[in-house]
């Protein structure tokens, strides 16, 4: 989760930078010529999809292999677990706190974000909505509704959309897509954080030490800021906000500890496999996956399109980054409450088969409505 100084397409005529969230606006002929990003032929982009999805299935299914043989303890042991909260409170704590650090805010197209972003939000929190109006019908944990909201909504940015936004739209469009995920999962935790501790303690509130709505308040706020995914995000302001740069030794430290989530992510999918299973149900993983990979592309092709005007490479970049299968953190979130275990690892698995079906075909509508337009 790096920042980027944005794209590096300049003019050779004329020595300014493209506007790349206005495709053609105020930008000169010869740039203009060249706005929109024709995704690369099938068969580059086959390979590109293979060979990330064969090196993601692959630690997974180490993980699996680990968890099946037992080298981490027996179930009662809750190996998996432990490995999710070293995740969950060292290591992520560490990648959080030093990608927000460094964010230039400057640097971040945020019409962009705004039109990726206020469709995905809107998407999940009206599915966390849907699910807490059935929670109790169907016996699920207070935190199920946002988890699963959670699940739908965050994509596989990193291991999968950064290869592919290089691969098929280029540097210029891997540095709009580097600049959206350097805040992906800060503004995606924050609200599935937000929910789920505003869920737990309503859940609290009908206990002897009841506060009433004031409890519930004071509650919620305290554990959403005291909370292994908020505070290094608070932290990471602050210290951007000073404007001095992080101390080299520090700035290591803090990388080393970052680079071991998605590993540890991975192997914890085919580990939790290997100790709780499918769910016996795939029906709820099912619908969720299509949620993710058909719906939420969809949606937000439509509303950047329509409501905020956008088109070209920002509107291709944006509607593949909601085309991503579900990233590892949803799982890492669902083990942190202790919901939706099963059904969030398969989610994972699931979608990221299928991307390898539905990628395809979002790129080729996506060429179409280019060359139509």
């Amino acid at each position: 989760m790096e920042t980027t100084d944005g794209p590096s397409d300049v003019c050779r005529h004329h020595r300014a930078r493209p506007d790349p969230v206005r495709p053609g606006a105020g930008v000169c002929r010869h740039i203009r010529r060249r706005r929109i990003h024709r995704p690369e032929g099938p068969h580059t982009l086959s390979t590109v999809i293979v060979s990330k999805l064969l090196a993601i299935m692959l630690i997974v299914g180490f993980g699996y292999v680990a968890g099946r043989m037992r080298w981490l303890g027996g179930p009662q042991m809750e190996p998996a677990r432990v490995l999710s909260n070293a995740a969950f409170f060292l290591f992520a704590p560490a990648l959080f706190f030093r990608t927000t650090a460094r964010l230039d805010l400057a640097a971040v197209p945020w019409p962009m974000v705004a039109a990726f972003f206020v469709p995905v939000v809107a998407m999940m929190l009206v599915h966390y909505g849907a699910q807490r109006w059935r929670r109790q019908a169907r016996g699920l944990p207070s935190a199920a509704p946002a988890v699963r909201a959670l699940t739908v909504a965050f994509g596989n940015s990193l291991q999968i959309g950064i290869p592919i936004a290089s691969a098929v739209f280029g540097e210029t469009g891997l540095g709009l897509h580097l600049a959206l995920i350097s805040v992906h999962a800060l503004i995606l935790l924050l609200v599935a954080t937000t929910l789920v501790e505003l869920d737990l303690a309503r859940e609290h509130s009908h206990g002897p030490d009841a506060g009433g709505l004031f409890g519930i308040l004071v509650t919620t706020l305290r554990n959403t800021v005291v909370h292994p995914v908020v505070l290094p995000v608070l932290a990471g302001m602050a210290w951007q906000l000073t404007g001095w740069p992080l101390p080299e030794p520090v700035d290591e430290v803090l990388q080393l500890l970052g680079s071991a989530v998605v590993p540890l992510c991975l192997t914890l999918i085919g580990m939790s496999l290997a100790y709780m299973g499918f769910p016996t149900s795939l029906r709820g993983a099912i619908g969720l996956t299509v949620l993710k990979l058909v719906i939420q592309p969809a949606l937000v092709w439509l509303v950047a399109a329509s409501v905020f005007r956008l088109g070209g490479l920002p509107l291709q970049v944006i509607v593949m980054l909601a085309a991503l299968p579900s990233g590892t953190n949803a799982l890492m979130f669902s083990q942190r409450y202790r919901a939706q275990e099963a059904e969030t690892t398969a989610v994972n698995v699931i979608s990221t088969l299928a991307f390898a079906v539905t990628a395809p075909i979002w790129l080729g509508l996506l060429n179409a409505f280019s060359n139509i337009h």
